[in-house]
């Protein structure tokens, strides 16, 4: 254990993980959903444009987490082993989480939220599981959770789908929330947790760590009646108004400074004055857009304890989004499976409507928004989560540390990051060691580097590329700003300018094929190397 002063200078450390959230969904970055708080947050710290993720929820977490590439973290797919080094669903021990070094390095940690990085065997009874009909003491290996990956204290989900009335694998520490009182709204649960942690944590005489992980706006679409009702009529002028005022407001902002026309062609050709469902598709992205707005507040009452304790001058915050919005169409999900429950606590039946027949929004429905309204929620960008074009792997990202931000807050930079950057930025705040050995363990190498340099406002040695796979989805970025793009195993590489086209309407690859080939193979390298290869079929 590291000894330090009784007065600990180093800075707190919170991670915000947004679940699904657009590019463009938060006020910051364009968008007309009420997010003051994170709005703030931006106003006092400065935004990334050009910060990745793996994609999807449970890589970009273990990346996180590690600072290591997905793969090499042990979940290159999902929470599923497919018995391959780099899938094998769930934290391998050859890596080390943010909260085991930093745990050692003096800090207190917790996380609140969603974990979705430890194999989830289904049981033959996972229908009546899932409405908590029938009890079962482990989600996972308890070995997988979070307080026994460094983290002291947790409160949250171990499954990646939640119920927000009523969720299922709701754990506080290792133990299952059997109940939750009627009026129970897990993002503002998450919220109240966090802020009580932060409480306790301000009481000792050592910095903290924090991982408040929300599974908002992650479908199903369920929201508090009284914040839906702030977006009831906002989205009945339909998609592409909403779309196109996100986008001067990007300009307006200087989301791409000095970009122009970066605007992609929206990628449906429906119309929505031709929509038959105009009332159940306002109301979703309204019920979307609520679910946002909820996580807003509760970032504003974290906030609030920080302030109060003393502690947010010298508290860095990140807040970012594991992958674009989803296109997913859950409610084509065949219910009672997984983590999708057919019915209630109380036996009641949860509608999956295929035909758009009942609203969304409450406990008693179970959709999403779809690949329309991702495609706005995404704005500019093409595609979305799980794809590797920008509209998945490219996230939001506020810092804030009003002690240690002190050029350019208000700003917008471009250099690029990853979420493998998170681990080496907490190592390098928190004074602490990356271990070569961890409980008898050999850890891997760590991947990331530091952000400090661009809090401080000076320019990093940034990586000599980012490399992504996903599914097949495989993409790769030279650190020259250009990129290539392999949409599936049997499709054609795509090589895009990203210094000259920053959302990949343009691409040269039969311009620059001596280009692509010799990124083609530095993939190749990097897949063999991070453990990409082999993969499943």
């Amino acid at each position: 254990m590291y000894a330090y002063a009784q007065q600990d200078n180093r800075p707190n450390i919170i991670v915000i993980l947004a679940d699904d959230l657009g590019y463009s969904d938060m006020g910051c970055y364009g968008g007309e959903i009420q997010t003051p708080n994170l709005d703030k947050l931006a106003q006092e710290g400065i935004r990334f444009n050009s910060f990745y993720n793996a994609s999807r929820s449970c890589p970009t977490r273990a990346s996180l987490l590690t600072g290591l590439y997905p793969h090499q973290a042990g979940i290159g797919r999902m929470t599923f082993n497919d018995n391959l080094p780099g899938y094998r669903g769930q934290l391998t021990e050859n890596g080390v989480t943010i909260a085991e070094v930093l745990k050692e390095a003096g800090y207190q940690t917790g996380m609140v939220g969603k974990w979705h990085i430890a194999e989830t065997p289904l049981k033959s009874d996972q229908r009546e599981w899932l409405a908590h009909h029938v009890y079962h003491e482990d989600f996972a290996d308890k070995a997988c959770y979070p307080v026994n990956r460094g983290f002291d204290d947790f409160y949250g989900i171990i499954y990646g789908v939640a119920n927000y009335f009523d969720p299922f694998s709701l754990v506080n520490g290792d133990i299952p929330v059997r109940n939750v009182p009627k009026d129970y709204y897990i993002t503002r649960a998450l919220s109240d947790s966090a802020v009580s942690y932060v409480n306790r944590y301000a009481n000792a005489d050592k910095p903290f760590f924090l991982y408040l992980s929300y599974t908002a706006p992650h479908w199903p679409l369920h929201a508090l009646p009284e914040d839906i009702k702030k977006y009831e009529n906002t989205y009945k002028v339909g998609w592409d108004a909403i779309r196109e005022k996100r986008y001067e407001r990007m300009k307006e902002l200087g989301i791409f400074s000095g970009a122009d026309n970066f605007l992609t062609t929206r990628q449906s050709p429906k119309k929505w004055e031709d929509n038959p469902t105009k009332e159940w598709d306002a109301r979703a992205m309204a019920v979307h857009a609520a679910m946002v707005d909820r996580m807003d507040q509760g970032i504003g009452e974290l906030i609030d304890a920080l302030e109060k304790n003393n502690q947010l001058d010298n508290t860095l915050i990140l807040f970012l989004s594991d992958n674009g919005c989803s296109s997913e169409v859950c409610q084509n999900y065949s219910e009672g499976e997984n983590d999708r429950p057919d019915m209630t606590r109380i036996g009641e039946k949860i509608i999956y409507p295929r035909k758009k027949e009942v609203l969304p929004g409450s406990e008693l429905s179970y959709a999403s928004i779809g690949p329309i309204w991702a495609n706005v929620a995404n704005t500019p960008f093409r595609f979305w989560k799980a794809k590797s074009y920008e509209g998945g792997i490219n996230t939001p990202l506020i810092a804030f540390w009003p002690k240690g931000i002190n050029k350019g807050k208000g700003g917008i930079t471009n250099q690029p990051g990853h979420v493998i950057d998170i681990m080496a930025t907490c190592i390098d705040l928190a004074k602490a060691k990356y271990p070569k050995k961890y409980q008898g363990n050999s850890i891997l190498p760590l991947e990331g580097k530091s952000l400090v340099p661009i809090l401080k406002g000076s320019k990093r040695k940034g990586h000599e590329y980012l490399g992504f796979e996903h599914f097949n989805e495989k993409a790769f970025i030279a650190k020259d700003g250009w990129k290539i793009i392999q949409p599936g195993n049997k499709a054609q590489w795509e090589l895009y300018n990203l210094n000259e086209d920053r959302t990949e309407m343009h691409n040269v690859a039969d311009k620059y094929p001596d280009r692509l080939a010799k990124m083609q193979k530095q993939y190749e390298e990097w897949a063999k190397r991070c453990m990409v290869v082999p993969s499943p079929k």
